[in-house]
């Protein structure tokens, strides 16, 4: 008898692997069409397609308009007989708004609008859709762009996104009176058919500090425009509910008065006319964080909180008014949508074992899985992964993850252990499948790693004052909750103390980049899309005065010292002995490559042994398929050289007098 083989978890295997995204449950909650996309892009442009799946799984799922080209966003008519979505399929790299019927026939392109579509909304009034676009160029704008006279003034034709009406029986697209000189940013109708809400920006730049977001009411019958006054920074996902004492609005923001801090739900009384009343927090004190809000046409809202490692759907409760649990995922849950009467519900799931799919049913649950998007995962031996929860220094309780090397126990170690650092720093870790192509935790542990996955300070899900404590403070308590985690680990018998690394990417790489100018415990570090100096993040991200309120300022604020050279890992390399492998993406606009330029510099000049890759193209995420398989090895290969040296080899702890002249030359490699 042959025994089973389990599959080799390989590069390929994961650059090519897809996913879902997106889901929409139809208005009658029979239907949820979504997203699949590729991890890794193989060609010049993205590609994705729309699938269809029944809630009560009588028919399997079906891709619902086939093609080659980048279909996304799709939201259902009112009647639930068709689909509308955005794609490419007319012009390439051009997005246009598009119908297909559930019926049959062919999909057809609704709209030519030069520039492309930027966002859409189908009305209760099926002849109907709002358009979110940026005007057409003038003859003006034409004669510069041949002409090369073509200069960019700041505050001059700013390409804002304004709301248009597009008529499906005729195909016109014309000008409500609406809001002018503001950049449209979300929508959503009232229940009833009434009004629009509206979210606008002073500007489309995603820097908060610029933002200035207010709410508006835009009455499609009358063609008049109420504003209902300012909205708290970094307001999103806009929905209605109605109390006794009339409508409101919801949506999610961050908690005032800072920029960096836990999400919560924040209320508005729509009145008659003038400014809204409010709004009210009703998410204050809670121990979680509010991550999304979805409206239902009877009754209040559902919630998503992130709550620990966990996820949990809540509805507010008019009489509170406050959240109230109604059910709850052991992992990750997002992208929650509902029907209209809100008795169906759709999400994408995720728990330790099981990759994204998305799930449908009722919204007390259980969920459903309806897709199958990764059957080729079944036959891979996964690490065991465990939660952990401790209790930091000063006696905050803290919680995380361990994947234990495949096919191994706990007492099997001590193990090569490292750790990796999430995003943000306002993500977290739920007990998810931790798979994906920026270093992930099962792509190590399957490669005999054990990978410590922590949820220090900074992260969602154990509300405002957890999330808020790293203003101005990144690297500090943070860091030492991350410590503590790995020496609990150490003390367990699960890390061996002379085989630790570290990585992670974005807030996470900064981490990792911060930590070896700090100890010299760690044989390997990377640093992938990392900031090394804070002010120069809050001068050239896209997040600017978000930046500054995390590296505590700016650098225009007079000669120095400043506060976040005290938090910049630059600052510290002059101590640094641990090897590093930077990654980077050429184009990225959110963490510039400037940092890992600054960081590889300063690492050039003290000698220490580092690997800097720059992947052309490339934006915050590492998109194209070549460079995920380059990373995907790289960064196993990287860890390996140092935590796994060969029997008949050392690897000794690098150490060397800051005094010293540099040794050998750095290595710089080119993916491209």
């Amino acid at each position: 008898m042959m025994e089973d083989v389990a599959t080799e978890l390989t590069a390929e295997l994961v650059a090519d692997s897809s996913a879902p995204r997106a889901p929409v449950v139809s208005p009658d909650g029979c239907w949820v069409v979504y997203e699949v996309a590729a991890t890794g892009q193989a060609g010049e442009r993205p590609v994705s397609h729309l699938w269809i799946a029944a809630v009560d799984r009588s028919t399997a799922p079906q891709e619902l308009a086939a093609g080659m080209t980048a279909d996304r966003s799709p939201q259902w008519a009112p009647d639930s007989e068709a689909v509308f979505f955005l794609s490419d399929r007319a012009e390439d790299g051009t997005t246009q708004l598009h119908r297909i019927r559930l019926a049959g026939g062919d999909v057809e392109t609704l709209t030519a609008w030069s520039g492309g579509i930027h966002g859409y909304l189908p009305l209760s009034d099926p002849d109907l859709v709002v358009l979110f676009v940026q005007d057409e160029p003038t003859d003006e704008d034409r004669r510069r762009a041949r002409e090369r006279d073509d200069a960019r003034v700041w505050g001059e034709r700013v390409p804002l996104d304004r709301i248009r009406l597009l008529d499906l029986r005729t195909r016109e697209i014309r000008t409500p009176v609406t809001v002018v000189d503001r950049h449209a940013v979300e929508m959503v109708q009232r229940p009833d058919g009434g009004p629009l809400a509206v979210l606008t920006w002073a500007t489309p730049d995603l820097d908060p500090g610029s933002q200035a977001p207010r709410l508006h009411l835009l009455d499609l019958e009358s063609e008049t425009t109420q504003d209902l006054g300012p909205a708290v920074a970094q307001a999103s996902s806009l929905t209605w509910w109605r109390a006794e004492t009339g409508w409101h609005l919801a949506y999610l923001a961050v908690t005032p008065p800072g920029l960096v801090g836990g999400t919560a739900v924040f209320d508005v009384v729509v009145p008659l006319s003038g400014a809204a009343a409010g709004p009210r927090n009703l998410a204050d004190g809670m121990a979680a964080c509010p991550l999304g809000l979805v409206q239902v046409a009877s009754g209040p809202p559902l919630v998503v909180v992130a709550d620990g490692l966990d996820t949990a759907v809540h509805r507010l409760d008019p009489g509170g008014p406050h959240l109230v649990e109604v059910a709850r995922v052991d992992g990750l849950l997002t992208a929650l949508t509902a029907s209209r009467s809100g008795d169906v519900v759709a999400a994408l799931v995720s728990t330790a074992y099981e990759p994204v799919n998305v799930h449908a049913g009722a919204p007390e649950g259980p969920l459903a899985v309806i897709s199958d998007t990764r059957p080729e995962y079944r036959g891979i031996r996964w690490g065991t992964q465990e939660r952990l929860s401790y209790e930091a220094s000063d006696g905050v309780m803290l919680d995380g993850l361990l994947i234990l090397p495949a096919g191994k126990t706990r007492n099997e170690g001590p193990f090569p252990l490292v750790t990796l650092v999430h995003g943000g720093p306002d993500d977290r870790y739920a007990d998810q499948f931790m798979l994906g192509v920026h270093i992930s935790g099962q792509w190590l542990a399957t490669a005999g790693y054990a990978v410590f996955l922590p949820n220090p300070r900074g992260g969602q899900g154990h509300g405002h004052a957890f999330a808020a404590s790293v203003a101005g403070a990144v690297g500090m308590d943070e860091w030492t909750d991350i410590v503590t985690g790995i020496d609990l680990l150490i003390s367990d018998g699960i890390a061996d103390p002379d085989r630790l690394g570290i990585g992670g990417w974005s807030h996470g790489g900064f981490m990792a980049a911060w930590a070896i100018g700090h100890t010299d415990r760690f044989r390997a570090s990377l640093m992938g899309a990392g900031i090394s100096d804070w002010g120069m993040q809050a001068a050239t991200g896209e997040y600017g005065a978000f930046e500054a309120a995390l590296g505590g300022s700016t650098g225009w604020e007079g000669t120095g010292p400043h506060p976040h050279d005290q938090l910049s890992p630059v600052s510290f390399a002059s101590k640094i002995r641990t090897p590093v492998l930077i990654l980077q993406g050429e184009d990225d606009t959110n963490v510039s490559p400037s940092q890992a330029e600054f960081f590889h510099r300063a690492l050039v000049r003290f000698g220490v042994e580092h690997e800097y890759v720059l992947y052309p193209r490339e934006g915050h995420a590492i998109r194209e398929r070549n460079h995920q398989l380059d990373l995907l090895r790289r960064t196993r290969d990287w860890f390996d050289r140092w935590l796994m040296p060969s029997v008949n080899e050392t690897s000794p702890r690098p150490s060397r007098s800051p005094n010293e002249p540099p040794p050998t030359p750095w290595q710089a490699k080119d993916s491209s």
